[in-house]
């Protein structure tokens, strides 16, 4: 077990490392940066002073390593848009994107998995017939849409919820569901369809010959089989939403990282860029990694691959 986790423990580090050399060429080869730092009427040795200063006249190669110097240490640099440095904007942002995607995950869970089990084991039943389409409905439907529409429906129209901004329990309701419907359906319909696999095996059908209780049957033996690929995308699933949330930080004005990334981009403050995409690139890597680590130890035939 020790060597699968050192294997995926190396495989994130290279994920990680590739993500961030994506993320430097990309930002560099988007165009002069100091020429963006600088005004129109600033001169050229003035723009020359700038690029010595920031490293820039130096090889890419000399660069980039300072850059991965700086990363480990988490060490973005300053924002020209905001003057702070990125790390400390990313200490801001980040704790709020990080409880709007708990928020979602467990919204996730507690919705999905047991919708999901009610309607395998009662298929072909009316909450079956009623959950199956709603599940793709909520598949198809775009989170901007979903969010508008649970803005004009519970806020505009019904005054029950606050619609934007971080406060209360009450401020998650909204933006947590919009941010997380896509999820609840496909886990609705992931756990539905891997639990009628289970409730169809041999084993099953013994043990209900055995005379075991219904609930036993699901619960005991079902559940515990076909909660493998269910735990695969709930993993999963806690990564998109820390990094699926820019949709529904801007329309609901969440401070979260998602809405920091995209003021960046329109103000090309590509420090901030840098530092928002790693730490959510690194992020979801941290959660596959993790997601790989429990499935070897739920299923050890895992641990041979």
């Amino acid at each position: 077990m020790g060597r699968f986790i050192l294997f995926r423990l190396l495989q994130a580090a290279i994920t990680l490392l590739a993500l961030s050399a994506g993320v430097f060429f990309a930002v560099n080869i988007t165009g002069d940066v100091v020429s963006f730092l600088t005004n129109p009427q600033d001169t050229q040795a003035e723009r020359q002073a700038m690029r010595e200063r920031l490293g820039l006249d130096r090889p890419v190669y000399v660069q980039y390593a300072k850059f991965l110097g700086h990363m480990v240490q988490g060490d973005f640099g300053d924002s020209p848009t905001w003057g702070v440095p990125a790390r400390d904007l990313l200490a801001e942002r980040l704790p709020n994107t990080i409880k709007l995607a708990a928020a979602g995950f467990l919204l996730t869970v507690i919705i999905g998995i047991p919708l999901g089990i009610i309607s395998a084991v009662n298929r072909r039943g009316l909450v079956d017939r009623i959950v199956t389409p709603l599940a793709i409905v909520g598949m198809a439907a775009p989170q901007f849409w979903v969010g508008v529409m649970l803005i004009l429906l519970f806020g505009a129209t019904l005054g029950w919820l606050p619609t934007f901004g971080i406060g209360g329990p009450s401020h998650y309701i909204l933006p947590a569901f919009s941010l997380s419907l896509f999820l609840i359906a496909g886990m609705v319909r992931l756990t539905r369809s891997s639990m009628l696999e289970v409730l169809d095996s041999e084993y099953i059908k013994f043990a209900r010959v055995k005379g075991l209780a219904e609930w036993a049957v699901i619960w005991k033996h079902a559940l515990k089989n076909a909660v493998i690929p269910v735990m695969t995308f709930a993993g999963i699933s806690l990564g998109g939403l820390l990094n699926g949330s820019i949709v529904v930080e801007v329309v609901f004005a969440w401070p979260g990282v998602g809405r920091l990334m995209l003021t960046s981009v329109t103000q090309r403050d590509f420090t901030v860029v840098e530092a928002t995409v790693l730490t959510s690139g690194g992020l979801y890597i941290l959660m596959a990694t993790i997601v790989d680590i429990l499935y070897a130890y739920v299923d050890p035939r895992i641990r041979e691959t």
